[in-house]
């Protein structure tokens, strides 16, 4: 077996010095980036918060909170999963494909988040919304419907687990702690919808909507 170059897998290389970047642009400028670049809920533009005056939600901000993270640690997590199932996924599919399942997941994982902390400004609680989480859960999504039966080593507990199951559980466990409100301060329904929106690119890829592709891309 051969180790991966950034040939094999451009667009998870190219994201991950991207995301780079992003965070060092954050650490450098402070909370400037995330003023501009984070995620913000509707109707909240002339508002007030710590760092002072609110800009409110711009279109661009469905793209540009998904290479911005909080901490470090924040930053690794999401990067190290892109980087163990994001390559297994770029060499399955082609570079193409995984790009734009990528940039779906995470738009559509910002639109359901938008909504989400709208419905929450509404009631006075205000806050953006940083992080390429949404996409990362589209991605263990595609990598357990495209390698089922492949076995996970979990952390805690230190268990073998098969993908699918293992994507269903964590899929629960987010839809549980975004009801309850468990886990304040991360976004759980962007994560389930970058899962959703994730799930409904690998059914119209393979033929399984009423809108069908030209061809069908998978199995």
């Amino acid at each position: 077996m051969t180790p991966l170059s950034a040939s094999d897998t451009p667009v998870v290389m190219s994201l991950l010095v991207v995301n780079g970047l992003a965070f060092l642009a954050y650490m450098l400028l402070g909370p400037a980036v995330i003023m501009g670049f984070g995620l913000w809920p509707l109707g909240t533009e002339g508002m007030t918060d710590r760092f002072g005056g609110i800009p409110g939600f711009a279109f661009w901000q469905l793209l540009t909170y998904g290479f911005l993270h909080g901490g470090l640690f924040h930053l690794f997590v999401n990067m190290f999963a892109l980087w163990m199932f994001g390559t297994a996924l770029e060499q399955f599919w082609g570079s193409r494909p995984f790009a734009r399942f990528y940039f779906i997941c995470l738009i559509g994982a910002g639109v359901i988040q938008l909504v989400v902390a709208t419905m929450a400004a509404d009631s006075g609680s205000i806050y953006p919304t940083v992080g390429a989480s949404g996409a990362i859960f589209g991605i263990l999504l595609g990598f357990a419907m495209m390698f089922p039966e492949q076995r996970l080593m979990l952390l805690f507990p230190p268990i073998p687990i098969k993908a699918k199951y293992f994507v269903v559980l964590y899929g629960a466990f987010e839809l549980y702690a975004g009801v309850t409100g468990s886990m304040s301060g991360v976004a759980h329904f962007a994560h389930l919808g970058g899962m959703a929106f994730g799930f409904l690119v690998i059914t119209y890829w393979r033929g399984q909507l009423p809108i069908k592709p030209q061809r069908r891309l998978l199995r």
